[in-house]
C-alpha cells in the first residue's frame, strides 16, 4: 500500500507539472481542470485504497465541485452518509482526513447524512450553493442523485439569499472595485460576481455556463465571449497570485503588483508604472462584470417574478418598469443623443430607482456617441449643469455616469484618471473612486439624517447660493493626478475652461478654478501650522480674499480629507479646521486685534473659566507672570484655564506633575507634562507614548521664565477606534511621572519594520527647514514613510544638535508622515547655518 509521503510526492510533482505547464501556455483553463483532475486521480485512489464502505459517497463541492480549483484553495468535500452509519465509520473517516493532510491536501470537509444535508441547506445559504455544485468522486451513485434530488435550491429564496450576500460582502469593501489593493475573488467587480450569476441561474435550470445563458437568449453569443474573456483574466491574477505569495491570497496587495506587472509583460512608461498598467486592466475587467452582474441579476429576477407589472409613463421617451428607467424606443439614443444625460437626470424622477437591463445593454453600446462633437452641443452642456443643480440624487447619478462609461467621455480629463493609482500611502482609493467619494461627502451636508455629524458644514451648505460649484470644485480638484507637475495648478486649468465652455459667469468660473488650485491649502495650514499664532491666521484670511471663497474651502476640504481613508479622518483635524475656519472668518468680517489685545482676551476668557471653580486671580497670578506672552499666544483659553487650575499649588514643584484628561475635541488624550527644563525631556516623552501604542497629534512645549517645561501633548490609539481611552488616564500619569523621575540615560527610539505599504510603495522622502524673519525660529517640515519610532528618531537628533523644540504638529495619513515642528536653538538662539545643514543631512540620511 502507498504511504502518505508517496502521494505527498505524487501530489507535489503533478502540482509542479501544471505550474510549469501554466508558466509555457498561460492557460487559465486548462490549469483549473487540469489541477482538478489531478486531485480527483489522489482522492479516489485514497478513498478506495483506504477500504471505505461501498455505501458512502465522496462528493466535491464548492469551487472544487465546479470544476475550479487553483494553486492554493482549499478541497471541498462533502462525505456523504447513511442515515444507519456507526462509530467504525466515524472512526474510518478520522483517519480518512487526516491521511488527506498529511499528503498535503487542504481540506475543507464535511460529514453529513441525506437529511443532515437538507436540514444544513434550507438554514445556511452558503451550503445551499456549496452543493448547488456538487460532483461524485467516490461512491454510490442512487445516494448521489437522491442527494442531487433533495438539495435543489427554491429559486426564490434563494435569490433573495444570495442579492443579501453580495450586498453584504460589496459593504465590506466599501461598496467599490476601486481598492488599491481589491479582493480579486470578492471585491466588486471580482470573481465572485460572476459566479453569483450562474449560482442563481442554476437553481433556475439555466444551466451552469455561460454557454448556457447564450442557449436561454438571457445574453448575446458576443456578451457571453466577453464575460468569458474578463472571468479568465481575472482567474488569471488569482493563480499568479497564488504562486506569488506560495499561499491562497486573493488580495492584489502592493507587495505582489509590481512582480505580476514584470510577470505580464508591462513595462514602466513616462506616464505609468508597469503597476498601474496591470492595475488597470484589473480595474477594466471589474467595471465590465459590475455592469453584467446588475444585467443579469436584474433579468433572473425579472424571470422569477414575471407577474409583477407596475409601468409608469414619464415622458414621450421615457417610462418606468417596476421603478427602473426604460427607453419607449429602442433606436432613441441613436437618433437624439442628449437622451444619453436625460437618462440621469430622470433618476431624480419620483418612483425611478435605477436603469433596466434593456436600457444598460443600449448605454454601453453608445456610450462611444458622447465624443467632441456632443460635447460641444449647447444643449448637452445645460443639461450636464441641471444635473448638478438637482436638489437631490447628484452623487448617485454622478456615480452611475462612471459606472456606465459616460462621465469620462463627457470629461475627457476625468476619463484619464478613471483607475488611476495614487502613491501617497494616505488615499486608498483611485482617483476617480477619491472625487466620488468627496462628492458624496458633500452631499451629506444638504442631508437632514446626517446633519448631527457636521453640524456647521451642514449650517454653511444650506446658506451656500450655489452647490453646483462646490460640486464642480469637487470633480477637478484631483483631476490632474499622474500628469506630473502640481495638479493642483494643472486642474485649475481645467476647471476653468470647462465652467468658461458651459457659460458658467466670470465669478463662478473664478471660484470652482480658486477652489481646485487651494484646495490642499486650509489642510496644510489647519495641520502643519500653529493656529494659535494670530500671524498665521491672518496671512491664511488674506490668501481666502472672501468669506464666499472661506466657506466654499472649508466646505469642500472636510469632504475632501474624510474622503482619502476611512483611518484619516478624526475629531483632531476637525477640530483644527473649525478653529481655523472660525478665526479667518472674523478677520474677514472686520474683527481684528493687536497681539496684546489677543492675549488679554484670551487671559480673560480663561479668568471666567475658572471663576466657575471658585479660583480667584490671586491664586494663579504668580504662575501667569512666569508663563510670558509667547505661552498665551500658543494656547486657547481652555487650556490655559486648565493648567492655571492644575498648577496652583505646584508652581516650584521638585516632582514632575502629569495629568490627563479626555481631550475637549473629541478623540484622544490630552495630556500635561509640568516639570524641571532638561535636553531630554521631549525624547522621553515621547519614547513614552510610542512604547504604550499611542500616536502623538499634537505637541506644545513652553519653557517659562522660571526654568520650568509646561508641555501639551495630544494623544490617541491609531490602531482602536473604540479604546476607552477614560480607563487610561490614572495609567498614563502614574506611569509618565515614574519615567520622567528615572535618572537613567534616555532609551533608544523603537526599531520597528516598515508596513508592507510603505516598503513597497515608497515616497519620496521631503526635509525643509526654513528661517521666521521676524524671530529666532525656525520652521522644519518632514514628510516620510511612517515607521514605528519615527518621533522619537527625531527627538533624539534634536537632542545630539542642541535643537528646542516649541511645537509639534504630527500629522499621520495611512502610512505617510507628514510632521511641521517649530524649533529653535539652544536658550532661544537663532540656528547656526552650520547646525542647519548637518540636522538636514542627517534626516536625509534616516529618512
Amino acid at each position: 500500500m502507498l504511504t502518505a509521503k508517496a502521494w505527498r510526492a505524487r501530489l507535489q510533482a503533478g502540482q509542479a507539472a501544471l505550474r510549469a505547464a501554466f508558466e509555457q501556455s498561460g492557460s487559465t483553463t486548462s490549469l483549473l481542470r487540469q489541477h482538478c483532475k489531478l486531485v480527483d486521480q489522489l482522492l479516489r485512489d485514497i478513498w478506495q485504497r483506504s477500504g471505505m464502505q461501498a455505501d458512502l459517497c465522496l462528493i466535491a463541492v464548492g469551487g472544487y465541485g465546479r470544476g475550479e480549483l487553483f494553486p492554493y484553495s482549499d478541497v471541498d468535500l462533502l462525505i456523504l452518509l447513511p442515515d444507519d452509519a456507526d462509530e467504525r465509520v466515524n472512526l474510518a473517516l478520522e483517519n480518512l482526513i487526516g491521511l488527506l493532510w498529511d499528503v498535503g491536501l487542504a481540506v475543507g470537509h464535511s460529514v453529513r447524512s441525506l437529511s443532515e444535508c437538507v436540514e444544513e441547506a434550507r438554514k445556511d445559504p452558503t451550503v445551499q450553493t456549496n452543493m448547488l455544485e456538487a460532483r461524485l468522486l467516490c461512491g454510490k451513485a442512487g445516494r448521489y442523485r437522491q442527494f442531487c434530488a433533495a438539495t435543489q435550491a427554491d429559486p426564490q429564496p434563494f435569490f433573495a439569499a444570495k442579492m443579501l450576500e453580495q450586498q453584504q460582502r460589496h459593504a465590506r469593501f466599501n461598496d467599490t472595485a476601486y481598492n488599491l489593493e481589491p479582493n480579486i475573488k470578492e471585491s466588486p467587480g471580482g470573481l465572485r460576481d460572476l459566479q453569483t450569476i450562474l449560482w442563481i441561474a442554476r437553481s433556475q435550470h439555466l444551466g451552469a455556463s455561460w454557454g448556457a445563458l447564450v442557449e436561454h437568449g438571457l445574453i448575446s453569443k458576443q456578451e457571453g465571449s466577453l464575460i468569458r474573456r474578463h472571468e479568465r483574466y481575472l482567474q488569471m491574477l488569482r493563480i499568479r497570485l497564488h504562486y506569488l505569495a506560495h499561499r491562497r491570497e486573493d488580495r492584489l496587495v502592493f507587495d505582489f503588483q509590481n512582480d505580476m506587472a514584470r510577470a505580464l509583460g508591462h513595462v514602466t512608461s513616462k506616464r505609468r508604472r508597469a503597476s498601474e498598467q496591470l492595475m488597470y486592466q484589473f480595474y477594466r475587467s471589474a467595471k465590465f462584470v459590475i455592469l453584467i452582474n446588475e444585467i443579469l441579476l436584474q433579468l433572473l429576477h425579472e424571470r422569477l417574478n414575471p407577474k409583477q407589472h407596475e409601468m409608469l409613463v414619464i415622458n414621450d421617451q421615457f417610462q418606468s418598469h417596476n421603478g427602473l428607467l426604460e427607453l419607449r424606443s429602442d433606436s432613441l439614443l441613436q437618433r437624439r443623443p442628449a437622451a444619453i444625460l436625460e437618462c440621469f437626470l430622470l433618476l431624480q424622477h419620483p418612483g425611478v430607482t435605477g436603469f433596466s437591463a434593456s436600457l444598460l445593454r443600449t448605454l454601453h453600446r453608445v456610450k462611444n456617441l458622447v465624443n467632441r462633437e456632443f460635447r460641444q452641443q449647447a444643449e448637452h452642456k445645460a443639461l450636464f449643469l441641471k444635473i448638478l443643480q438637482q436638489r437631490s440624487g447628484v452623487t448617485h447619478a454622478l456615480t452611475l455616469m462612471n459606472r456606465y462609461g459616460i462621465l469620462g467621455r463627457y470629461i475627457p480629463a476625468f476619463g484619464r484618471i478613471i483607475g488611476q493609482m495614487q502613491h501617497d500611502l494616505f488615499h486608498v482609493y483611485t482617483v476617480d473612486e477619491h472625487i466620488l467619494n468627496v462628492l458624496c461627502n458633500l452631499r451629506r451636508y444638504v442631508m437632514p439624517e446626517f446633519a448631527h455629524e457636521f453640524p456647521l458644514c451642514s449650517q454653511l451648505f444650506s446658506q451656500f447660493d450655489a452647490p453646483h460649484l462646490l460640486y464642480l470644485g469637487a470633480l477637478f480638484h484631483d483631476i490632474a493626478k499622474g500628469r506630473g507637475g502640481d495638479h493642483s495648478t494643472l486642474g485649475a486649468v481645467d476647471a476653468r475652461r470647462f465652467c468658461r465652455l458651459h457659460g458658467l459667469s466670470r465669478d463662478d468660473s473664478e471660484l470652482v478654478a480658486w477652489l481646485v488650485d487651494m484646495h490642499l491649502v486650509m489642510s496644510s495650514v489647519a495641520q502643519k501650522s500653529d493656529l494659535s499664532d494670530p500671524a498665521v491666521v491672518e496671512g491664511f484670511a488674506r490668501r481666502m480674499g472672501s468669506e464666499r471663497r472661506l466657506v466654499a474651502l472649508y466646505l469642500l476640504t472636510v469632504a475632501d480629507i474624510r474622503g482619502t481613508s476611512p483611518k484619516v479622518w478624526n475629531a483632531w483635524k476637525a477640530k483644527l479646521l473649525e478653529q481655523l475656519f472660525v478665526a479667518a472668518q472674523r478677520l474677514l468680517r472686520g474683527s481684528q486685534q493687536s497681539l496684546d489685545a489677543e492675549v488679554t482676551a484670551r487671559q480673560q476668557k480663561a479668568q471666567s473659566i475658572l471663576s466657575h471653580y471658585g479660583v480667584m486671580p490671586v491664586a494663579y497670578q504668580p504662575l501667569w507672570e512666569q508663563l510670558g506672552k509667547s505661552y498665551f499666544l500658543r494656547h486657547d483659553s481652555t487650556e490655559i484655564a486648565w493648567h492655571s487650575r492644575l498648577l496652583l499649588a505646584h508652581l516650584k514643584s521638585s516632582e514632575p506633575i502629569v495629568r490627563a484628561r479626555l481631550s475637549p475635541g473629541g478623540d484622544g488624550i490630552q495630556t500635561m507634562i509640568y516639570t524641571l527644563d532638561r535636553d531630554d525631556l521631549f525624547a522621553r516623552i515621547c519614547g513614552f507614548f510610542e512604547r504604550i501604542g499611542y500616536s502623538i497629534l499634537e505637541a506644545k512645549v513652553h519653557t517659562t521664565r522660571h526654568g520650568y517645561a509646561l508641555d501639551s501633548f495630544l494623544v490617541l490609539n491609531p490602531n482602536d477606534k473604540n479604546v476607552r481611552y477614560r480607563d487610561l488616564l490614572n495609567y498614563i500619569e502614574y506611569e509618565l511621572t515614574q519615567r520622567l523621575q528615572a535618572t537613567t540615560p534616555v532609551e533608544g527610539p523603537l526599531q520597528g519594520r516598515l508596513s508592507r505599504q510603505v516598503k513597497h510603495m515608497p515616497i519620496n522622502s521631503s526635509i525643509d527647514i526654513r528661517g521666521d524673519d521676524s524671530s529666532a525660529n525656525h520652521t522644519l517640515d518632514i514628510v516620510v514613510g511612517d515607521r514605528p519610532g519615527l518621533l522619537s528618531q527625531i527627538a533624539h537628533l534634536f537632542l545630539q544638535h542642541d535643537v528646542h523644540l516649541l511645537t509639534a504638529k504630527v500629522n499621520t495619513l495611512g502610512n505617510r508622515a507628514e510632521d511641521t515642528f517649530l524649533i529653535t536653538g539652544k536658550n532661544g538662539q537663532r540656528l547656526s547655518d552650520e547646525t542647519m545643514a548637518l540636522l538636514r543631512e542627517e534626516l536625509n540620511t534616516r529618512f
